[in-house]
């Protein structure tokens, strides 16, 4: 072993050192952030281009033809990555994406590998919420597929108001990062990854929770820290135990989560009313908002969920899924809860 490898160089304390270090590194990013707008804006171009040619001749089989046609020219002089299936990528994300501004500004924070992703999205409310929160919460390409697999849009509140509900909330969430609860909580959660068979407990429940907590956050959202479990609250010498207390990091609250076995009751409503009165009077700070319930059980009825108005008490149902159904049902079951949501809305205006 080498004397460098025995002794390695110890990190330097000099404030130039350390002022140069942040330069490079700053330098770096902005790099980086350039040659990626870059290459976004090369192939949007592309796309454009071939889209105006394409109309110029004003039939659809020359669309087939010219790619083919250039697909087989770039591939002979810049290799293989410029065949048939890229070029019709660059021809999608000028057409989804039309406008130039909008493209740039996207560029400058999601990869050409992000976008490949989002502009086969064909429903543009849909496109513009993964594009809004890929870029608040710095989702890797890996990330964003794995939300878009799990409907993750569908699953969301906000999926279930009316369009131009939606539109507004996203115009928030790009201009001012101002994020609602309707963004953040979901249903129904896939909870499959806790590897619970057809019989289990609510301490079982916890216990599988607890040992994939990684898991359980990233399903939960990026924004949620685990506080504690088993909170103990203490009224009029009486003892109540909350299974799961969170904190969101931009809704700027605390979550409690309770477990539930079975179906949703009426009763489960006040005594989360209660663990978050208490939250509101003892654990909550100045400067946070009033703290949050979500109630998780294996299923619920819609219409005694509304008739009980939570969200006037500040309280999410939701069922969890600890083994998961064919996903084209589930698909299917989220776009009839998204359409009905929607058509009670426009029949109460």
């Amino acid at each position: 072993m080498s004397k460098k490898e025995l002794f390695p160089p110890r990190p330097s304390t000099n404030p130039l050192v350390a002022e140069i270090k942040n330069l490079i590194a700053q330098s770096r990013q902005q790099v980086a952030v350039a040659v990626n707008s870059a290459i976004t804006m090369l192939h949007w171009q592309i796309g454009k281009r071939i889209n105006e040619e394409v109309l110029l001749h004003g039939r659809a089989d020359y669309g087939k033809q010219i790619v083919q046609t250039l697909s087989a020219q770039l591939v002979m002089e810049y290799g293989k990555g410029w065949g048939e299936k890229h070029l019709r990528h660059c021809l999608r994300v000028a057409e989804t994406i039309p406008n130039k501004e909008i493209i740039y500004a996207v560029s400058r924070e999601l990869s050409w590998t992000h976008l490949r992703s989002i502009i086969y999205i064909d429903e543009p409310l849909k496109r513009t919420f993964y594009i809004e929160m890929c870029k608040l919460e710095r989702w890797s390409t890996r990330v964003l597929q794995e939300r878009i697999n799990s409907m993750l849009y569908e699953r969301t509140a906000i999926s279930k108001k009316p369009e131009l509900t939606i539109q507004n909330e996203l115009e928030l969430l790009k201009n001012n990062q101002q994020i609602s609860p309707d963004f953040v909580f979901r249903d129904p959660y896939f909870l499959d990854f806790l590897g619970l068979k057809d019989t289990y407990s609510e301490k079982d429940l916890e216990d599988s929770i607890l040992v994939e907590l990684q898991k359980f956050i990233i399903e939960l959202g990026s924004d949620f820290a685990f506080m504690a479990r088993q909170k103990r609250i203490s009224i009029d010498n009486e003892d109540y135990y909350l299974d799961l207390l969170f904190y969101h990091r931009r809704l700027k609250c605390l979550v409690a989560i309770d477990l539930k076995l079975g179906k949703f009751e009426a009763a489960h409503k006040g005594q989360m009313e209660l663990y978050l009165r208490w939250l509101e009077k003892y654990d909550t700070i100045e400067g946070e908002n009033p703290p949050i319930g979500l109630i998780l059980c294996a299923t619920k009825n819609q219409e005694h969920v509304e008739l009980l108005q939570l969200e006037n008490s500040n309280i999410k149902v939701a069922e969890y899924l600890t083994q998961l159904p064919d996903l084209k049902l589930i698909q299917q079951k989220l776009h009839q809860a998204i359409e009905i949501a929607r058509n009670k809305t426009i029949a109460n205006d």
